[in-house]
Order: C-alpha cells, then sequence, then structure tokens
C-alpha cells in the first residue's frame, strides 16, 4: 500500500476519508481527491456545532481546475475545524492524510462506518 491510501481509515466512493479516534470521526480528502483537483487555493469555512448527516456537504474546495464540494462520510457535530486549512489550504496537497484534514465530528452513528470501505476496497475501487 503506497501513501496514496492510508490503512485504518474508512473511505467514501466520493474520496472522502474519515478516522475514528474514541468516537470522534477525523475527515478529510484522499490523495486520489486531491491530485484529481489539483492544487487548491481556497476551503470554505466550516463552522463548529454544526449538525451534519451522512452525505451532506462538509465544506466546499476550490482548486485551479475547478470547484469541488466536500460531503461528510458519517453523521454527527462538527467539534473541531482544522485552522491550518483555513489559513494555508495547500496543506490540502502537500499532506491530505496528515494536515490536510477538514474537521473532527463527534459521531452520532458510529456503526455508519461499516458503509464505508477499507483501505485495500478503497485502492481496488480507485484502481491505485
Amino acid at each position: 500500500m503506497s501513501n496514496k491510501v492510508m490503512e485504518g481509515f474508512y473511505y467514501s466512493k466520493s474520496d472522502e476519508w474519515v478516522k475514528v479516534e474514541n468516537g470522534i470521526g477525523t475527515v478529510g480528502i484522499t490523495f486520489y481527491a486531491q491530485d484529481q483537483l489539483g492544487d487548491i487555493v481556497y476551503a470554505e469555512e466550516i463552522k463548529t456545532g454544526t449538525h451534519l448527516s451522512k452525505g451532506d456537504t462538509l465544506t466546499t474546495v476550490e482548486s485551479v481546475k475547478a470547484v469541488a464540494e466536500i460531503f461528510t462520510p458519517i453523521s454527527g457535530e462538527v467539534i473541531e475545524v482544522n485552522g491550518i486549512v483555513a489559513n494555508d489550504p495547500s496543506q490540502i496537497n502537500q499532506d491530505p492524510y496528515g494536515n490536510g484534514w477538514f474537521a473532527k465530528i463527534k459521531m452520532s452513528n458510529p456503526e455508519e462506518t461499516k458503509e464505508l470501505m477499507s483501505a485495500s476496497d478503497y485502492s481496488e475501487y480507485r484502481k491505485l
């Protein structure tokens, strides 16, 4: 497995990832997604306290190529946003599984992760 897909994360078909720790899901986009978008120059602000359902728009990013909606792969309340990305959206390209995350969500339905893909399933889905 390359650095394009991280073990221990869950993946959506719309190319978001979630890493779950103690009922909190950290959400970002995959290496594949940021690669397809190109250089990301803007990420719309996410508000803490926002309640989201799986599949809702979490934020919007703009790149030199396109504007893309980022969807939440889990339901819950946004409890933390990544200020690094707000100030430096290029972090999404540079470190999509590290400093490039968007938000931490207190999960309201942890069972939803069962509907997401594992790293190997996502690699197969995207032919990585």
